[in-house]
């Protein structure tokens, strides 16, 4: 209880620290409230009044320090801000106790003063570098470009103030008086140059900031009038107005210490361009004015200054916005159709789903029937061309209001505006007519059908999200249904396996954290001498309510979700630890695991696995990765750079489900192939089809003629056991030798299988 009542002595003291501010920053408001009533009243006495005065502007500075200390980090702007309050509050101090009749001017309090704005600078500079590392060069130039508009303009208003004073130049007094306008001026020009740089974050934050600083610009520059013409008198309104320039500083930074604050909105598009848009007009605003009165020189050289760097940047912020525009239009549209991409479907179509009730849409989505074989038979190229002449078909069909994009691969969605069931079946018709045409290609005449999912909107969906997973279920529909119509429309039967897919899903990853994922293993007999050497590791799900379950059951839905990596790394793990197990029981036995094409895309595969092998203190040539034919043709390259990255480390590969590819077999001569594994249908019908019988031996030649070990599976009769050893195959299994069984079970089998050879020993 000790420990607990201790560490909660730091949330405590925060809770307590930020309370006291919130009633600090509350009093601050009140007494600068009562300041201004005490000043439009008249009357009240002059200490009171000043009084108020200066307590109204060092409260902001007490408030600035609480805020100090409240952030948890990043404090060094802060403690900058806090300071360039403290001087400001501290100068008027001086000021009036000192004898503001009395004072020289300017004084040691103007010194103060004029701290205030290097101070809040240099914090707001600090502030920015630790959002934005380096500062964007546009917050320099928008800020160095606000600056010289305001000073020409400045130039133009002070012009009657400086005619005023003297006939010989302005005097120090004057000159101090006017820097702080444009001191002014220059600080808020660099909020507005950082507020519209990209990656800072505009809100209430800054708007405070920047408000209490324009406070302090129209009070300074009514101050520097009044002090041009001798004017000025303490106890007016005008001291009020440095006091809420204060006020709203200390509230910008206590809102900014604040835990948790949310980031506001940050200027984007044409907004950037703002700075240098005002400071521009700012500039040519005095140009103009100079033809019709007699203004300074140095207005004059300021504004064609502002004028000319105004321009340029304009036009260099217009460029950019054209590059930005142009990489927009780019991210939005596919490289390969010049259609509009998934990123654009998503961004218009919140034009199509309108809430309104009367408002129709139709989703159709579009997957072309057997795309893949064109990519395996007459290559990728062609199948770019396919994809182009489809767009375009499609393209021509639809209203100047519908939407086509192409959502990648061989996917298309349509966006119909104003139409219902009718309207969408009667396309899909159409267009399944259209995409029915041959296409030719590289001089070939190429058919294709086409698969269309169909979803209604608001019926069955009111966001892109629902309607494109509905759609999806329609068009696989569409594939399987028996009539082959090529069309469906979503009905909310279908949503039933769509359900149960999501529901294995998530049974699937938890499955993943609480190992109900087991492996059973089935025995290579080795066929000349009957000894078994190794086996081949299948997974199986033992489901906590649906029981035991075969790969088919789970397996397509992992592949899906891009689970295969991590059941993978399971599976193996688990086929590596029985094979330690066998080991030291004095049974070493090699253990096949089988790999799915998406897990041997990984670069990093080879050394994992060695890894994995190595540390367990097994021999290279205790495992053995078996791959399908689709992976060896699918990319020849990568496939080649893994099998002999996996050789050289000591693995051995083989060829699952051999024969049943279509595929060449120059991978047997290229590749570092040590195993082929016979697909059972080959080996089904040996006992019955002499032909059969003969094609197999005829592989089996062809493999030992390559140097490559081959082993046949599905063997489920004597026959074809005894058919196989004619024909000199290596190794065998099946439901003949034995089912594929747990670790436990297969321990019983080798005990059993021991006894019954025996006697023939």
């Amino acid at each position: 209880m000790h420990v607990t009542a201790h560490a909660g002595r730091p949330d405590a003291r925060s809770g307590r620290r930020a309370q006291a501010g919130r009633w600090l920053l509350g009093s601050t408001w009140l007494l600068l409230i009562a300041y201004v009533l005490c000043l439009l009243a008249g009357g009240v006495e002059a200490t009171v009044t000043n009084g108020l005065w200066v307590i109204t502007e060092l409260t902001p500075a007490l408030v600035c320090w609480v805020a100090v200390a409240r952030a948890a980090t990043g404090r060094m702007p802060l403690v900058l801000v806090a300071s360039a309050v403290t001087v400001f509050g501290l100068a008027t101090t001086y000021f009036l106790l000192g004898g503001a009749g009395t004072l020289p001017y300017p004084s040691f309090a103007d010194l103060g003063y004029m701290l205030f704005y290097p101070l809040l600078l240099v914090g707001l500079v600090v502030l920015v570098h630790r959002q934005l590392r380096p500062i964007p060069r546009s917050v320099h130039v928008d800020g160095a470009l606000g600056s010289l508009g305001a000073a020409s303009v400045l130039a133009v208003l002070m012009a009657p103030a400086f005619e005023t004073a003297a006939a010989g130049p302005p005097s120090l007094a004057i000159l101090v008086a006017v820097s702080y306008p444009l001191f002014d001026l220059v600080l808020v020009s660099v909020i507005i140059g950082i507020a519209a740089a990209r990656g800072l974050n505009l809100g209430r934050r800054w708007a405070l900031l920047g408000l209490g600083l324009v406070v302090f610009t129209v009070s300074d520059a009514v101050y520097a009038f009044r002090v041009a013409s001798d004017e000025y008198v303490v106890g007016t309104v005008l001291d009020a107005g440095w006091a809420v320039g204060l006020t709203l500083t200390a509230t910008w930074l206590w809102e900014l210490a604040r835990p948790g604050s949310a980031a506001g909105r940050a200027l984007n598009g044409a907004w950037t361009l703002a700075v240098p848009a005002l400071a521009s007009a700012a500039g040519m605003t005095v140009l103009v004015l100079g033809t019709q009165v007699r203004i300074s020189i140095p207005a004059v050289v300021l504004a064609g200054v502002t004028l000319v760097i105004g321009v340029v940047r304009t036009q260099l912020g217009s460029r950019q916005l054209g590059r930005m525009a142009d990489l927009r239009r780019q991210a939005r549209t596919d490289d390969l159709t010049g259609l509009p991409n998934r990123r654009a479907l998503y961004a218009e179509a919140a034009g199509y789903l309108y809430p309104a009730h009367d408002s129709r849409c139709a989703l159709l989505l579009l997957d072309l029937d057997r795309f893949k074989e064109v990519n395996d038979s007459l290559g990728h190229d062609v199948g770019d061309l396919l994809l182009v002449q489809v767009g375009s078909r499609l393209n021509a069909e639809l209203r100047p209001g519908d939407l086509l994009a192409r959502l990648g691969g061989d996917e298309f969605a349509i966006m119909l505006r104003d139409a219902g069931h009718d309207q969408a079946v009667a396309l899909a018709e159409k267009l399944q007519a259209v995409l029915a045409r041959s296409f030719t290609l590289e001089g070939i005449a190429i058919e294709t059908n086409v698969s269309i999912g169909i979803a209604l909107f608001p019926d069955q969906g009111t966001t892109l999200k629902v309607l494109l997973r509905k759609a999806d279920m329609a068009m696989y529909k569409a594939k399987a249904t028996t009539s082959r119509s090529g069309h469906h429309v979503f009905t909310f039967t279908d949503d039933i396996h769509g359900d149960s897919r999501l529901r294995m899903l998530e049974d699937l990853r938890r499955a993943f954290v609480t190992d109900e994922l087991v492996l059973h293993y089935q025995p290579k007999v080795e066929l000349g001498t009957g000894h078994v050497h190794g086996v081949e590791a299948l997974v199986r799900w033992q489901h906590p309510t649906r029981g035991l379950l075969p790969p088919d059951a789970f397996l397509p839905t992992a592949e899906g979700a891009g689970l295969m990596r991590e059941l993978t790394r399971i599976v193996l793990g688990k086929a590596l630890d029985q094979a330690v197990a066998w080991r030291a029981e004095g049974r070493p036995l090699a253990v096949a695991v089988n790999m799915s094409a998406s897990s041997l895309i990984e670069a990093d595969l080879p050394e994992r696995i060695s890894a994995m092998v190595q540390v367990r203190g097994l021999a290279p040539s205790d495992l053995m990765l078996e791959i399908t034919e689709d992976f060896l043709m699918e990319d020849r390259a990568r496939a080649r750079e893994i099998l002999w990255r996996l050789r050289e480390s000591g693995i051995r590969i083989a060829v699952d489900d051999f024969g049943t590819g279509y595929s060449s077999l120059a991978y047997l001569r290229d590749l570092p192939i040590d195993e082929l594994k016979l697909d059972k249908s080959f080996v089904f019908p040996m006992a019955d089809d002499t032909r059969a019988a003969a094609l197999v031996a005829s592989i089996v030649e062809l493999a030992h003629s390559l140097g490559v070990r081959m082993v046949a599976e599905g063997v489920e009769d004597a026959i074809a056991y005894a058919e196989l050893v004619a024909d000199g195959c290596d190794e065998a299994q099946g439901f003949y030798i034995s089912r594929p069984l747990p670790a436990a079970a297969l321990d019983s089998w080798f005990r059993a299988r021991q006894v019954a050879l025996a006697p023939m020993n």
